[in-house]
């Protein structure tokens, strides 16, 4: 066949040994008459389009040429988008993807997204299908925070597929979600948080409540509490591990902390370890009763038989204890606000307090709990103004501390 360069572009020439260097091309003439504009791609892969006449070609070859700048001319066979999906799921399982993730996951694929979407070509995906999609999802009653799950999910599946070049661009960058209400924290004044340990008192779970409110742990962190975490001569917790749902329908599972920052060391008062070490003392008498229906797993917060405690009852004891003392509603986790809030209205510095909470930055904590700034901001102003203010006539400065 009868080949020539294309004039029609400056990177249009062939390599010695006839073929285009990667991203560049060449228009030719085959012997039936046909013109053909030939690509050599990122890849490696040459791609042809035939024409009718040169000047066709030419332009397709330009077009083509730009394509492959902007990344969007994309070799290979189209994919399915329902079996992509399937497939990123299991590999991101096998690079150390926490089975509770990939069985919530692996749910909300089957349940929602592979009915509505799997049949869509990954190439043809818009972000009109997804817009549409979340739309439905909402009118089914699902929650905004859901749809940002699925969002997620579908973000980092087509991350891999433009990493793998079988699409040229995420489309869920395109897409506007809605918004997540924002969830106002409902917190115990000092009044409120002594009322509650008070109404505590003598309850099936007087010591995982007080000692929830006295070190800020998260309910999933103390449910997954063993005995050997706890160091009795220095009077301290190490938190190393959660509770987490294993699937839906197949109950929960002890997992490691989320973060290196959740694995921390909370130091406890006297108060907390008197408790701690008489419900040790009923644990033991439990189990003796318990027998053979006994299942150790050295859990300090556990079910009558030494398993996990669902968390979904702990909240449902939370709500009746704050019914029968006359307290606001409020979420487990809410009790953790409300060690954060306190600490920080006594002064406590909000690094100390962001050490306690586990959190990965100052900078979260002092987002989380802004509104408690304000005030000590103010008191800050006045302790500034005391500092330069002028002493009074006849009247001497008190010493100072290093003064004897």
């Amino acid at each position: 066949m009868a080949k020539r360069a294309n004039k029609h572009h400056p990177q249009a020439k062939q390599s010695e040994q006839g073929r285009q260097p990667k991203g560049e091309g060449s228009v030719f003439q085959r012997k039936d008459g046909r013109w053909v504009a030939q690509v050599t791609l990122p890849t490696g892969e040459q791609k042809q389009w035939y024409t009718k006449t040169e000047k066709e070609a030419a332009k397709k070859l330009r077009d083509a040429l730009h394509e492959v700048e902007q990344g969007s001319l994309i070799p290979g066979k189209d994919h399915r988008l329902g079996a992509f999906l399937d497939h990123w799921l299991e590999h991101i399982r096998r690079r150390a993807l926490k089975i509770s993730t990939y069985l919530r996951y692996r749910d909300i694929l089957d349940v929602h997204i592979l009915p509505r979407l799997g049949h869509l070509s990954l190439r043809n995906l818009a972000p009109e299908h997804l817009e549409r999609f979340y739309a439905r999802k909402m009118e089914e009653g699902l929650s905004e925070r859901t749809i940002h799950i699925m969002h997620t999910i579908m973000h980092q599946a087509l991350a891999l597929a433009v990493k793998r070049r079988l699409i040229a661009t995420n489309v869920c960058d395109e897409v506007d979600l809605p918004r997540v209400p924002t969830y106002e924290a409902r917190t115990f004044s000092k009044e409120e948080a002594r009322a509650f340990l008070r109404a505590v008192k003598g309850t099936r779970f007087e010591v995982l409540f007080t000692v929830a409110l006295l070190t800020g742990m998260r309910r999933g962190e103390l449910l997954a509490l063993r005995w050997e975490d706890i160091n009795w001569e220095e009077g301290s917790i190490h938190v190393r591990r959660t509770v987490n749902r294993y699937g839906k329908g197949q109950g929960y599972v002890i997992s490691d902390t989320k973060t290196a920052a959740s694995r921390r060391k909370i130091l406890f008062p006297p108060l907390v370890r008197d408790l701690l070490t008489r419900h040790r003392e009923q644990q033991i008498t439990l189990r003796e009763r318990a027998q053979k229906t006994w299942q150790e797993q050295g859990l300090v917060f556990s079910s009558r038989v030494g398993t996990i405690i669902n968390p979904n009852y702990v909240g449902e004891e939370l709500r009746a204890v704050l019914e029968r003392a006359h307290l606001p509603r409020m979420r487990f986790h809410d009790l953790r606000h409300s060690t954060a809030t306190l600490l920080l209205g006594e002064g406590v510095h909000p690094k100390v307090v962001q050490e306690l909470l586990g959190h990965s930055t100052i900078r979260m904590t002092l987002d989380t709990y802004s509104h408690v700034l304000p005030s000590l901001h103010q008191e800050a102003v006045y302790k500034l103004q005391a500092v330069f203010e002028e002493v009074p006539k006849n009247e001497s400065p008190p010493p100072s501390a290093s003064t004897e």
